[in-house]
């Protein structure tokens, strides 16, 4: 199974951050988490940041050309006011789970609103990184229910 972990704006700040809300985990102390998780459960992570709406548009794209089975994203700022993410992850139809290390709940009026989530499968906030290993066990149960035999 083919996973794209996509990190949207700022991401790969983490560790400098705001690490009261983000935690201390740099963005390569993730990726290296993220794949010990996934080789552990025989999935094939690849992995994507950008601080640009349009190269994460690109790699949505290419995606489906490249026939990933499942994307975790998080949009970051994006996830607020971005209708071209959302439309590009409509349009690849392929299972996304978002995640979000902090609550977007509880932050900041504007931050509250999602206009990505309807076009996921599911939405985690507020797990910290661990919210990311989560969302890949939601694409490896999907995966394993649409198709129970292998």
């Amino acid at each position: 199974m083919k996973i794209e972990i996509i990190n949207g704006p700022n991401m790969n700040m983490l560790g400098i951050r705001e690490p009261s809300i983000y935690g201390s985990t740099t963005y390569s102390d993730l990726c290296d988490m993220i794949k010990k998780y996934c080789n552990e459960r025989g999935v094939e992570p690849h992995f994507f940041q950008s601080n640009s709406e349009g190269g994460i548009i690109d790699r949505i794209h290419s995606c489906y050309f490249e026939k990933v089975d499942g994307i975790v994203i998080n949009p970051a700022a994006y996830t607020h006011y971005s209708y071209a993410i959302f439309d590009a992850l409509k349009t690849v139809s392929i299972p996304t789970v978002e995640v979000h290390i902090s609550d977007i709940e509880k932050r900041e009026d504007f931050r509250k609103n999602s206009v990505i989530t309807p076009a996921c499968v599911a939405r985690i906030a507020g797990e910290g990184i661990n919210g990311y290993m989560h969302a890949i066990d939601i694409l490896v149960q999907k995966a394993d229910k649409d198709n129970p035999n292998g």
